[in-house]
């Protein structure tokens, strides 16, 4: 099982991706509807803004640049006592965390808010070297935390030396998950430049030691757990009963077609297969949201529910238990019914730069994980820092620095900060490595129960559970409270 990949998909492999297959006939065996309540996140109107920046901030020689594309929307911005909320892009196209960023519109009135969607480097369209990006390390050297940071830095002093009344407004940075964890990291590195950070889902001591490296897959095991009876016990068996069916090929021929995927499985597939049915289980329980949804697919309401009705009887045969697997996963990947077979080279939505991770996860951000098979429903996986660095120097030519993102942000030594709201839902894996207790008075968790990735940066909406709706609140009120110290400290400045 590998772990290296974008933050939301923690387990995707280095390896080039399978070539597949596609079939002409649809999946069958479960009948779901054709047309799900849409996403409660929408399009909203923004303009589309681009702004060049250099390719290096920290270094004099080298003086290319290129386009980083951001999103502004000022609707309900205001010159006198407004604010600019400042959303830090993570490792994918801006739009789409725009469009599943609805927090941030519904609070833009109340708060007077300019709202900036800044894209982070080599995602979406922000390609330093354009078709050339991911051609070598040597045009990905400038794919760091650092620079991206510097260009947020960057595009602020832009936006407030060119747009009329923007100069003298607070600016608070607001991200989640790997976004999240840039949010927190720009207000420590940057606290002139933005007066506070709201950092959701944000696991920024999943690094070296400071998280047990199996804590993120017993969250998810809890997940299953406490959703139905003999849920995580059934996923737990299937790796054995995979193993026992794959020893011949008339098994192999069978769980081809059993799970109806889109191309026959070989010996030599079945552990991409088990590290593809171990990301669709991580994924599910950070998108088990409480209402219809579109985030990594279209999903139920809190989809872990629905997946656990076909996983209640563990003590089944072997082919029993992997067709009801296949019930499972046919609700990740065919709720909308449109799937005519399963893929196992994809598990989310293409909006996600699966190559910037890669090789973002194997320089700087680099996150132990493990498993033993006890505390959790997964197969056993010793994290290995030795090969996990000998298989990123051969897919990248690099090897990662696992000290550095401690070394540069500090740890758990961060009591010095101020103004940063560390939020996370219980329901998240990403929580074991985040903040969820009060360092400060000015560095404060807010823990959401009931609550998946992220969620309460996600719209309001009837469906959300009251520990979601009070959260949001007490995180404006923070907010706010940023915003008048910042107005207050200025009218007495000489």
């Amino acid at each position: 099982m590998g772990c290296r990949a974008l933050l939301l998909l923690p387990f995707l492999s280095l390896g080039a991706a399978t070539t597949i297959r596609s079939r002409s006939e649809t999946l069958s065996s479960l009948s779901l509807p054709t047309n799900p309540t849409p996403d409660p996140a929408v399009a909203y109107s923004y303009s589309v803004l681009y702004f060049e920046q250099k390719v290096d901030h920290f270094g004099f020689s080298d003086s290319r640049t290129f386009k980083q594309r951001y999103l502004k929307a000022d609707k309900h911005w205001k010159r006198d006592g407004g604010s600019i909320l400042f959303y830090t892009g993570n490792e994918g196209d801006i739009v789409w965390f725009c469009n599943n960023t609805g927090f941030m519109w519904d609070v833009a009135e109340d708060m007077k808010a300019m709202l900036i969607f800044a894209e982070h480097r080599y995602y979406g369209e922000s390609l330093p070297f354009g078709e050339d990006t991911f051609k070598d390390s040597q045009h990905l050297n400038f794919l760091t935390s650092e620079q991206a940071l510097a260009d947020f830095a960057e595009l602020i002093r832009h936006l407030k030396g060119t747009i009329p009344g923007a100069e003298g407004q607070p600016v608070i940075a607001i991200g989640g998950s790997y976004g999240g964890m840039l949010a927190a990291w720009f207000r420590m590195k940057y606290p002139h430049i933005v007066v506070g950070a709201l950092a959701a889902s944000a696991p920024i001591w999943q690094f070296e030691d400071l998280t047990p490296c199996g804590m993120f897959m017993k969250i998810v095991t809890e997940d299953f757990r406490k959703s139905g009876p003999h849920c995580s016990e059934s996923i737990h068996g299937s790796w054995n009963a995979i193993n026992r069916l794959s020893r011949t090929e008339s098994g192999l021929n069978w769980l081809t077609e059993t799970l109806h995927l889109c191309s026959p499985l070989t010996s030599g597939d079945i552990p991409n297969l088990k590290e593809w049915m171990a990301e669709t289980w991580v994924n599910l329980a950070m998108v088990d949201y409480p209402y219809e949804a579109n985030f990594l697919q279209p999903l139920p309401a809190w989809p872990i529910k629905v997946v656990c009705q076909y996983l209640e009887n563990s003590n089944v045969s072997d082919t029993v238990l992997l067709q009801n697997i296949f019930q499972a996963l046919n609700i990740y990947y065919n709720y909308s019914g449109q799937a005519k077979c399963l893929n196992i080279s994809q598990t989310a939505t293409s909006r996600l730069g699966s190559m910037g991770w890669s090789y973002q996860s194997c320089t700087e951000m680099v996150m132990p994980f493990c498993t033993n098979g006890v505390d959790d429903m997964f197969e056993p996986y010793l994290w290995d820092l030795e090969k996990f660095s000998n298989e990123c120097f051969q897919q990248w030519g690099v090897k990662p620095q696992p000290h550095w993102i401690t070394t540069l942000y500090g740890g758990k030594n961060i009591s010095s900060h101020t103004n940063i709201i560390f939020s996370n839902g219980d329901l998240d894996p990403w929580s074991g490595g985040g903040v969820n207790k009060d360092i400060s008075d000015t560095l404060v968790a807010v823990y959401i129960p009931q609550a998946a990735h992220h969620l309460d940066l996600r719209a309001n909406t009837a469906f959300d559970p009251s520990a979601v709706l009070s959260s949001r609140l007490l995180e404006v009120k923070y907010m706010k409270t940023w915003i008048e110290d910042f107005y207050r400290n200025a009218k007495w400045q000489p």
